[in-house]
């Protein structure tokens, strides 16, 4: 029988992170990349709190993987995916940010967990295969990414470890029914004591995680808002009803 999957509001307080700080760094240089981002600007002015779900939303250069990023390095993750005892890399290309941060960690919250990221995906399958824990190579990726999620965040009785679990925009390794397979996943992950996620994301299907905090990052910086108030949930509303009238305005 399928464990009760309580609301955001009944879940455990005991998260892995509760807020992003930025370090006491009098050298550092705000009109370097990425400290010109809005959103990474306000980040380091006035910190950000994290809720026991997170979701980042935003368009392409808002800042929102390179938020995640710098969350996932200064926890201690690989940069490019993985747990915090994994040792692969291919070409470095995170920001300077992750050592720019602080982390105010939760009183005895657990301290595993994991970073999926989709740019990285490959080579983090060929990491896992070398050590003897792949065989995601062989799945399509769509495919490869749930069964990640399933052997990595939940134990073989089926309750899920607690720790932070990091997403990237994985959405692009995932069809409209796999969409929904994962949002059942994340749920059912937060339903256990001291799981905590944080997921950038294009996707409307993610982003409706029921009762996660919205952060939208938009030119200003970034504010938090509503699912039904997302732009990328009244832009794709728009065109699914009237696809034909968007494609006249692209051929203008």
């Amino acid at each position: 029988m399928a464990r009760p999957r309580p609301a955001v509001s009944q879940w455990a307080t005991s998260r892995p992170v509760r807020r992003i700080e930025a370090r006491d760094n009098p050298d550092r240089d705000p009109d370097r990349w990425p400290f010109t981002i809005p959103a990474v600007q306000q980040l380091m002015s006035a910190g950000l709190d994290l809720g026991q779900a997170t979701i980042l939303v935003g368009e392409n250069g808002s800042g929102k993987s390179t938020i995640l990023e710098a969350l996932a390095e200064a926890y201690g993750f690989n940069p490019e995916g993985g747990s915090t005892g994994a040792m692969h890399t291919t070409r470095r290309s995170e920001s300077p940010l992750g050592d720019e941060i602080a982390l105010v960690r939760g009183a005895g919250a657990p301290k595993g967990g994991y970073f999926l990221r989709a740019e990285t995906m490959h080579g983090l399958y060929t990491y896992l295969d070398d050590v003897g824990l792949g065989g995601f190579h062989e799945q399509s990726h769509g495919e490869s990414f749930l069964d990640v999620i399933q052997s990595r965040a939940f134990k073989r009785s089926g309750e899920p470890w607690p720790g932070l679990y990091l997403f990237d925009e994985v959405e692009s390794a995932l069809s409209f029914g796999s969409s929904l397979r994962v949002l059942a996943l994340l749920r059912e992950m937060l339903a256990e004591d001291g799981v905590q996620i944080v997921l950038a994301t294009h996707s409307p299907i993610l982003a409706a995680l029921p009762g996660a905090t919205i952060i939208e990052l938009t030119d200003d910086g970034f504010r938090e808002s509503a699912w039904d108030d997302l732009d990328l949930v009244v832009s794709e509303r728009y065109f699914l009803a009237d696809p034909q009238r968007f494609l006249r305005h692209l051929e203008q």
